[in-house]
């Protein structure tokens, strides 16, 4: 794929479904964990795999990225986005060790201003375009799209860890 080619989509629908699917995410998300006592939050989703509870705070941390990033191509011409290293921030300690309630708050409020953010712009917007110096080219609505299946991906692997383990 060339670097101005429009990656293949993730989530499937309309920017609006996309958009409706940040909004539900974070209730989602607390679904996701409900119940899960200290021990099985600190349980690695998959061998040599982040614990459940660093899933919660990566998907926060990522989040956070994403809401910085669209507001960069919003409010900028054609702007660099900073790459992060998920890994080491997911050792971080405000992610190795805290509690997922502070994840989940910050996941409520990032959902919220994003789409706030997105809901109601003109087509064009979402065209808007940016570099990215791992991946290349972006755009407002593949970045939409990105974080729209971004979530929902890692809760299914939370999904799957409670189903093999009968919590």
């Amino acid at each position: 794929m060339s670097p101005t080619a429009s990656p293949p989509q993730r989530f499937p629908g309309t920017n609006a479904d996309r958009i409706a699917a940040l909004a539900r995410f974070p209730g989602q998300a607390r679904a996701a964990v409900a119940g899960l006592n200290p021990a099985q939050l600190d349980t690695p989703y998959r061998s040599g795999g982040w614990t459940l509870a660093q899933v919660v705070h990566h998907l926060a941390d990522s989040h956070c990225v994403a809401l910085t990033r669209m507001k960069f191509l919003l409010a900028e011409e054609h702007p660099t986005v900073k790459p992060f290293d998920e890994n080491v921030w997911a050792t971080l300690p405000d992610a190795c060790g805290a509690p997922v309630d502070d994840a989940l708050a910050l996941l409520d409020g990032l959902h919220a201003r994003m789409v706030r953010l997105l809901q109601g712009r003109p087509a064009a917007a979402f065209a808007r375009s940016g570099f990215h110096p791992e991946r290349g080219e972006i755009t407002l609505g593949g970045l939409l799209d990105t974080y729209a299946w971004h979530g929902p991906h890692h809760l299914e692997a939370i999904a799957g860890l409670r189903k093999a383990r009968g919590w």
